[in-house]
């Protein structure tokens, strides 16, 4: 759906053998490098992890904590952004300010970008709203939109030129301008994430953010993730 990106930019290697060491100094005696144990290779340490620590609901998320991932999340619109930012147990953001970044606004005006690379609009088609009314968002509609945004840039480029300061300015951009952040989670409160926005009754882009940041999980920690997608994933279970 639409331009929606998220990439990796940095994330702990091994994850899952970082997870099991964390599970396993839990309840091992010793040290466990005093031991001589040996980690095991990172899809058994997978394995073991759900056989161990995940498998059926036992609830101890805690060594889940410690590998990280950073990621750049793109194209999204700014309302979807506010719901995410919510949510900061474990999470940190540092989101696109429309305070220093009102350059891409003037140029939908002088043509140098897309009206759509700056502004979005969902597809024409069939939706409904919280209380299930169902109702159809025309192509009429749609280009009637488009003109409304095209209409704010060249009001926002002649207030600059007028001398307001961006932050000023920028309440007249359209709602949902395209706001692009990084965000930083460990493997706890990713899934954390997914459990509050991964949701049916979820806003659609924001269940479209949960299934790019899924692909990304199931890279990274395979098994991890395939638990997740068959025990709680669209469940709204909150993690402990």
């Amino acid at each position: 759906m639409d331009k929606f990106r998220i990439e990796v930019i940095a994330r702990t290697p091994n994850p899952q053998q970082v997870v099991w060491a964390a599970m396993h100094q839990d309840y091992c005696e010793d040290f466990i490098g005093d031991r001589g144990d040996r980690f095991p290779e990172e899809e058994k340490a997978g394995e073991l992890i759900i056989r161990h620590l995940l498998s059926a609901n036992r609830g101890h998320f805690g060594p889940l904590e410690h590998p990280q991932i950073t990621l750049n999340v793109g194209y999204f619109p700014h309302s979807m952004m506010q719901q995410v930012r919510t949510h900061r147990v474990g999470v940190s953001f540092d989101v696109q300010s429309f305070r220093y970044t009102g350059q891409r606004i003037i140029d939908v005006v002088e043509g140098k970008r897309d009206i759509e690379d700056v502004f979005y609009l969902r597809p024409v088609g069939d939706y409904s709203d919280r209380q299930g009314k169902r109702y159809f968002y025309s192509p009429e509609q749609r280009n009637e939109d488009l003109n409304w945004c095209l209409n704010a840039c060249k009001l926002y480029q002649k207030r600059i030129q007028e001398g307001l300061a961006e932050e000023h300015a920028r309440s007249l951009i359209p709602f949902d301008a395209r706001q692009h952040f990084v965000l930083s989670c460990n493997a706890r409160s990713l899934m954390h994430l997914l459990d509050l926005r991964w949701k049916k009754d979820a806003q659609l882009e924001a269940q479209k953010f949960c299934e790019l940041l899924y692909l990304r999980f199931e890279e990274w920690m395979p098994a991890v993730a395939l638990w997740y997608k068959e025990n709680r994933a669209q469940k709204a279970r909150l993690s402990p």
